[in-house]
């Protein structure tokens, strides 16, 4: 039974492996860390990241509507939501990997909301309330983007 359990735990970490190990190539542009809802695995919950800069967004995504990217799964309300992100995701996706920027910028990866959502300079930031949104200004954004890097990587690597 030992090595039952052994070989099960061997083979549930083989996903997470081989992510670390892709994300840790040299030639690859995609961001080494990248939040994700903890139970269903989804890039911003479900919520379809290019319906931030629309009017109405954010929208929910659906299911089969889907594109894979920097080791998530994002959902799509449109397929022209999706054909948009496939262009350039880095225009639709959260900055800071889609953590609070006020917790970035003091060193600690701190969980966002996707209904808290910060648009600045054409950027999306995903803030963890209404409150820590409210008091992200230009200094907080700044040190954030200037710590992101290294945080990125001490947690991603």
């Amino acid at each position: 039974m030992g090595n039952t359990s052994l070989t099960r735990r061997v083979l549930l970490s083989l996903p997470l492996l081989a992510l670390r190990l892709g994300a840790g190539r040299a030639a690859d542009p995609l961001p080494a860390l990248y939040a994700a809802d903890r139970l269903s695995g989804l890039a911003l919950r479900g919520f379809d990241p290019v319906s931030y800069a629309l009017a109405d967004g954010p929208a929910a995504g659906r299911p089969g509507s889907e594109l894979a990217w920097a080791g998530l799964l994002w959902r799509f309300a449109a397929a022209s939501n999706r054909a948009a992100f496939a262009r350039d995701p880095d225009a639709y996706a959260p900055r800071l990997g889609g953590y609070d920027p006020e917790g970035v910028a003091e060193g600690r990866l701190v969980d966002a909301d996707p209904l808290v959502p910060l648009r600045r300079g054409g950027r999306l930031y995903l803030c963890r309330d209404p409150e820590r949104r409210a008091r992200t200004g230009a200094a907080i954004l700044l040190a954030a983007e200037a710590r992101w890097p290294l945080l990125a990587g001490e947690a991603g690597g």
